[in-house]
């Protein structure tokens, strides 16, 4: 698999960690309550179709980024 990184170009995915979800930058508020951190936490939708996951660029530059696939 190929990652375009904004900063380096095309890569290889073996120069990335996937880190999970794009779901996992929203965060509840800190005065959200348990409820809402324990479905932040636990609660995780497996959806069909296009996915944002976020990727760390280890081994070139160490940026973030958000890949849809």
């Amino acid at each position: 698999m190929r990652i375009n990184c904004p900063i380096c170009g095309e890569r290889d995915s073996r120069e990335f960690h996937y880190r999970g979800s794009a779901k996992l930058l929203d965060r509840p508020a800190p005065d959200a309550g348990a409820e809402a951190f324990y479905d932040y936490v636990y609660i995780r939708e497996n959806p069909t179709g296009l996915n944002r996951e976020l990727w760390f660029h280890d081994s070139g530059c160490r940026s973030w980024i958000v890949a849809e696939r």
